[in-house]
Formats: C-alpha cells, structure tokens, sequence
C-alpha cells in the first residue's frame, strides 16, 4: 500500500451517462497502484439521474461520498465543495465525464514524496480539434507571460499536497478555478513536477469547457486573477509547515548553521 492518503475529487453536471465509466476507472485505478483513497462525487445540481447513480456507488462502496449541490453552482464551486470533505493528504480533480484515465495522474503518486504538486500536461493533443488546440496554446502562452510561470499546460487534473492548499482563496467557481489555484501555489514557490498524460474522448455528450457561456467567467477570472496578485496583493505568501518545500527549506538552513532538527 502506497502511503499517503489520497481524496479524488468528482465534479458532475448531468453526466449519467459517463459518471459509471469514470466512477469505475478511479475504483479500478485504486486498487491498480494499491492506493489509500477515497473519493468523493459531487453532483452540480444535476437535472438527470446523475445524483441517483452516484448514489449508488456510495451504496455500495464505504470509501465513496456524494455532497449535492441543489442548483449548478460550477466546477470550481464542486471542486471547493469537495475539497471541504476531503480526508487525504493528496487531492486531486478527475472529471466524472471520463475524459481523464485517472491512472495517468495516480500513477504519479509515488513523486508526491519529493515535491507537493504534480501538474500535467497532454502529450496527445491530436485528440481534440484542432480549434481547440490552438485556443489552449493561446491561453497558455497569455498565463504563463501574465503571471511569470512556465507551464505546458494550466488545466490538468494537478495532483497537490492539501496542506499546501490551506490559506488559499479559491474566487473562481468555473473552470478558470484550475489556472488560478495553481498559479497560487506555483507563486509561493512549492516544489513541484511537470508530467505526461493521456486524454480519452468523452464518452458522452460534448465538452461544457469551451462555450461561450463558460469562456466569459474564463476572462473575468483572468482579470480578477490579475487584480488579486498584482494591484491588491491580498494573498499571504506562507509555506506550509507539512509541505515537502518546508522540509527542503529547513534542511537547507540547518546545514547552512550546522544545527539539526
């Protein structure tokens, strides 16, 4: 059994059709890597069967949790929502429309002992259209030069230290929560790895990420985003006592001192 307890965090919205699938790939991927964890679905205010079939699993495996959203509050919001239950040391994000093998991020638990977040980047991007591809290299280049980081990609599914994730805001309740809760702890300059995963296709319905209903909270948040760091400076810089950046520091000052902890 790999140490580290992990919470995987399932945001639905009307996904009835795809949540089985997805529910499946976490359990089967738990018991892959022999993983500690847990996992906890949260149903957006679904209008199908959606929170029914959650339920379901929760019936019948101790380890899965739903929480129910009574109206679509946003995969950020679902995110937050999930992370206020989770137990683990380790959280992280995996859609319920199966988009993402969840074994392509869990395999990467086992780093999660030198840095305090994993964060992924699609090495097959040929799987979308090829609007879609040029629309995120646009909007990887416009982050990484806004807030001065280097990242191949801003919306994976990143794997983080929950105690890194303490005294952070999260303001966004859409999907540009994902660039903005990294970028946080990227700024407080955790430790952190960059890796290859896979994407599959949905295996039902169309993506609710790049509509133009979810792409103008996407240029609200960016603008927030820069107000937030830049002009308000509201965000404290502190590293998390438990966190593995904090363990490297302290190392470092003792042997500069020549004490130990």
């Amino acid at each position: 059994m790999i140490g580290n307890k992990i919470s995987v965090i399932m945001p639905a919205l009307n996904e009835e059709r795809s949540l089985p699938h997805a529910v499946a790939n976490v359990l089967d991927t738990f018991q892959r890597f022999s993983l500690d964890g847990e996992l906890i679905i949260v149903n957006d205010g679904s209008s199908d069967q959606t929170g029914e079939v959650a339920e379901d699993f929760a019936g019948r495996y101790g380890f899965v949790r739903v929480h129910h959203q009574a109206t679509p509050q946003g995969i950020g919001a679902a995110f937050r929502a999930g992370l206020r239950l989770a137990c683990g040391e380790l959280v992280v994000y995996i859609p319920g429309d199966g988009e993402i093998d969840a074994a392509e991020i869990l395999r990467y638990v086992p780093l999660m002992k030198e840095v305090d977040l994993v964060v992924p980047y699609v090495h097959n991007p040929e799987i979308r259209r090829w609007s879609r591809r040029v629309l995120s290299a646009c909007y990887t280049q416009v982050m990484n030069r806004t807030f001065s980081v280097s990242l191949r990609y801003l919306n994976g599914t990143v794997l983080y230290r929950k105690a890194i994730l303490e005294g952070i805001t999260i303001r966004n309740s859409g999907f540009f929560y994902q660039a903005e809760l990294l970028i946080k702890t990227l700024r407080r300059n955790y430790i952190y790895a960059e890796v290859p995963y896979a994407q599959q296709r949905r295996i039902d319905g169309k993506s609710k990420s790049v509509t133009i209903k979810s792409l103008l909270p996407v240029v609200k948040g960016y603008f927030v985003l820069i107000c937030e760091l830049y002009f308000l400076r509201s965000e404290r810089f502190v590293i998390a006592p438990l966190s593995i950046t904090a363990r490297q520091q302290q190392s470092v000052l003792s042997s500069a001192t020549g004490k130990h902890p």
